[in-house]
């Protein structure tokens, strides 16, 4: 890794290190979803259900209907705004800065006869020109954005958004040191993982959420969803180890099932946490545009 930390150019690195390891990888640790965040579960789903059911929880959150215009920060291989494309009618604009990711979306997106509607981009946050959005979702990417850029990371998305516009940042969260300068990212985890990834308490999040404009109106804990789709994640990886192997190399599986078991552990003993955090660019006559009980969102 050479120079500034978070700049566009060492985040593009940090990001293909992680991600451009073969889209194979994933999708046999994935799963047809190709959904690598958290799900959503019910009693008795399966992962794919699970996925499904994060997918369209987002999309309600945020309001979809038919010709809303959505960005989707940090899209991964696409199943966001395909799913939100196909099942609410949006038009819908895909970033990542992994051309793998990338490569993958869009020949999906096209097999599902969306490309009139999904533009994937490999692009960074920080160059999207055109805005305004109905509605921005963040899902699994502000773990890379950095603690000393967050706040404008924030105002980059304030900034995309239309008044009344809504975001879903769906985050990592750690729990609060004593002393926040004394926070280190994990050695493991930096030199392996996710190179330059920084975790934030919640609150630290919402608060710079809200410094740059937003209105915050729900947080949704969802700490143990993510134990049990991490759980998933490893018994896939273990029922084709050898395949696995065979794909990246025995170290690099190693590494993977060990952070994906360790991550388990670490969310089923609320060592770290996820959140969903819906917020609103909420215009100056300060109608928010949410139902008196928002909540109604979580009944499908």
């Amino acid at each position: 890794r050479g120079g500034p930390l978070h700049s566009p150019r060492r985040d593009r690195r940090a990001v293909s290190h992680h991600y451009d390891v073969g889209n194979d990888f994933y999708a046999l640790v994935l799963g047809p979803s190709m959904v690598y965040s958290c799900a959503y579960w019910t009693e008795g789903a399966d992962l794919e259900a699970a996925q499904r059911d994060k997918l369209d929880l987002v999309c309600r959150k945020l309001a979809l209907r038919p010709g809303s215009r959505l960005l989707d920060v940090g899209c991964g291989w696409g199943a966001l705004v395909l799913h939100a494309a196909r099942e609410y009618g949006v038009r819908a604009v895909g970033i990542t800065l992994s051309s793998e990711q990338a490569a993958h979306a869009r020949k999906w997106i096209a097999e599902e006869g969306l490309a009139d509607r999904v533009e994937i981009r490999v692009q960074d946050y920080r160059e999207v020109p055109d805005g305004p959005y109905d509605a921005i979702a963040s899902i699994g990417m502000a773990e890379h954005v950095g603690s000393a850029r967050y706040r404008a990371y924030a105002g980059v998305l304030h900034g995309l958004l239309r008044p009344g516009g809504r975001l879903l940042n769906h985050q990592i969260a750690r729990r609060p040191e004593p002393d926040e300068e004394e926070y280190r990212i994990d050695a493991f985890i930096d030199a392996y993982v996710f190179p330059d990834g920084e975790l934030a308490p919640v609150g630290s999040t919402v608060a710079r959420l809200e410094e740059a404009g937003f209105e915050v109106r729900d947080v949704e804990a969802i700490r143990e969803h993510y134990a049990l789709t991490l759980r998933q994640w490893v018994a896939r990886l273990e029922r084709d180890w050898p395949r696995a192997v065979r794909m990246v190399s025995p170290g690099r599986a190693r590494v993977w099932r060990l952070y994906m078991a360790a991550s388990a552990l670490s969310f089923e003993r609320n060592r770290i946490g996820v959140n969903q955090i819906l917020a609103v660019r909420t215009p100056e006559g300060g109608t928010s545009g949410l139902p008196l009980r928002p909540r109604a969102w979580t009944e499908a």
